[in-house]
């Protein structure tokens, strides 16, 4: 199995050099200093599960790559539209592409079923710019359960949690699924493959459209946006906006509410990724994270108050950190 890792950050690097360790034939896609430290030592895991090392082939150029099975896309989805020439060497007839993003994929729609089979969410793939970069039939969907974060160059600090769960947009299970599936969980992850992507999707986003808008506007860690009564209820109220636009659309969550902010105060001080991005100068991936739930409620026709005032404030501020 040949895997190319296009961004291959906290996440990406992490993804990679547990293939690698499973026998892999791995190819980490970086820059910078990353990929410098990363050709000369290898990814340096260290994780309370055991630290361990995989050198695998590191590049900035995917032409060195060329065409592989599967590519575990660790960019932005902010950053799709604009990777064409990146991901383009990397295709084979039957390359998967595993997206390994937040919120909602520009694939959702895909082979969906129903009324609604086949709509582009305009929020995620703008005049199908994503779509023309990276074919929803390519698509493996996959929800990131684990945290990782870059220590330092070639240095990914394990956090908690391996699970990576992947399925197809037809909701069927496949033979790339299954091989994936079984390479991941070689290396020592999880990595179910489920019959309906869609409701883990949703699962995610329920803490994900809450948390890291709200964490942004306020420069609130987890357990601080849990505590403070007045976030704690406008997070509570997104949440279950959020869950009535995901019923509408034929989607079971599972857990509950409270269950969820109680999962997120355990989590203690920790800063969302869009928080994280805001310190940096990053752009904010918001878009698939509020704008497309709020595209997603005005064509099932599901009331959002409370999702549309909120992305409107954390839409300027966007908008103003770009700036």
């Amino acid at each position: 199995m040949r895997v190319a890792v296009l961004g291959a950050g906290a996440i990406g690097a992490y993804v990679g050099a547990a293939l690698h360790r499973a026998g892999a034939d791995v190819h980490l896609i970086a820059r910078g200093p990353h990929l410098a430290a990363m050709r000369q030592h290898g990814v340096r895991v260290l994780s309370p599960r055991g630290d361990f090392t995989a050198r695998a082939h590191a590049t900035d150029d995917p032409a060195d790559v060329g065409p592989v099975d599967f590519v575990f896309l660790g960019l932005k989805a902010n950053s799709y539209a604009a990777c064409g020439p990146l991901i383009e060497p990397l295709l084979h007839g039957s390359t998967a592409v595993v997206a390994a993003q937040n919120g909602i994929p520009w694939w959702y729609f895909h082979r969906h079923g129903g009324p609604h089979d086949g709509h582009r969410v305009e929020s995620v793939d703008p005049n199908g710019a994503v779509s023309a970069v990276i074919a929803p039939e390519r698509a493996v969907g996959c929800v990131v359960y684990a945290a990782t974060e870059l220590e330092g160059p070639g240095v990914v600090r394990h956090l908690e949690g391996t699970r990576f769960s992947i399925g197809e947009p037809d909701r069927s299970v496949s033979r790339r699924c299954r091989d994936l599936s079984e390479a991941m969980i070689a290396g020592g992850l999880k990595c179910p493959v489920e019959v309906d992507l869609r409701n883990d999707i949703w699962l995610k986003l329920l803490g994900n459209i809450s948390f890291n808008p709200i964490s942004a506007l306020a420069r609130a860690t987890m357990r601080q946006m849990c505590l403070h009564g007045g976030t704690r209820r406008v997070i509570e109220i997104m949440m279950t906006e959020t869950l009535a636009v995901a019923t509408a659309l034929g989607c079971e969550v599972g857990v509950s509410i409270e269950r969820r902010l109680a999962g997120a105060e355990r989590v203690g001080d920790h800063r969302t990724s869009t928080l994280q991005d805001l310190e940096r100068g990053k752009p904010l991936e918001l878009d698939v994270l509020l704008a497309a739930v709020v595209e997603l409620a005005e064509i099932t026709g599901v009331d959002v108050p409370t999702l549309r005032t909120v992305h409107a404030i954390s839409d300027l501020l966007a908008l103003r950190s770009a700036a």
